[in-house]
């Protein structure tokens, strides 16, 4: 099901005003000519899907690049981060009148009440993780949402565009996602209740999508 409203534009902050991260954050690329318009989309197409609510849960935070937009649809942010400091991160955005609620963790073991969260996003995490581990992923997803809360994920398709795209930025994708899209739709629906799937083409639309966003609900009488 295609959306046909337009997508809303993704409020980056100058490069240099980030913190909290490493030199693996994507960051960098979202400011680049071509590629930086592919990385800007695929958030736009995820932030365009998020239903304005109380709470919001970003796993994956990372710099906080949806922070600003967040902050306008949601009363509170909270980010689930392996790694980034969530001390630096947030000091930037409370200097910017944005209060966020950040922890370290993993989305295998969330560290929140049940029925907590409107809405999670997860851009570009879920294909990092094992097919095996993606059903115990969506069961702490579905434990943490409240009744008809959404979960909204974004994960790369890959065709051979973007292996290679990625390759001449240096790193093997391969080496880095373990889940391809169908794993990670199939856990989902298994849970959770079907919106709808969204697929992002390349800049060059010859080379077919490559990102796909899903939209999925927690209704009381489904798992």
């Amino acid at each position: 099901m295609p959306r046909t409203s337009a997508l809303p534009k993704l409020k980056l902050l100058p490069y240099r005003e980030y913190a909290g991260v490493d030199c693996d954050d994507p960051l960098r690329f979202y400011f680049w000519p071509i590629i930086g318009k592919m990385y800007r989309r695929r958030i736009e197409l995820c932030l365009a899907e998020c239903t304005p609510g109380r709470r919001v849960l970003e796993v994956g935070f990372g710099s906080g690049v949806t922070f600003p937009n967040l902050g306008e649809i949601y009363e509170e942010i909270h980010g689930l981060d392996l790694s980034a400091s969530v001390e630096d991160v947030a000091a930037v955005f409370k200097a910017r009148q944005i209060e966020t609620h950040l922890r370290n963790g993993s989305v295998l073991a969330m560290p929140y009440d049940n029925d907590f969260f409107d809405t999670v996003l997860l851009i570009s995490i879920l294909e990092h993780l094992k097919p095996a581990e993606q059903p115990q992923a969506f069961q702490e997803i579905r434990r943490v949402l409240k009744p008809a809360g959404q979960v909204i994920y974004g994960v790369p398709i890959e065709r051979r565009f973007m292996v290679f795209m990625f390759r001449l930025l240096g790193c093997k994708i391969r080496e880095h996602h373990f889940s391809t899209e169908k794993d990670v739709f199939n856990a989902a629906d298994n849970v959770l209740d079907h919106v709808r799937v969204i697929q992002m083409r390349s800049v060059a639309s010859l080379f077919g999508s490559v990102y796909e966003v899903g939209h999925f609900v927690k209704r009381c009488s489904k798992g």
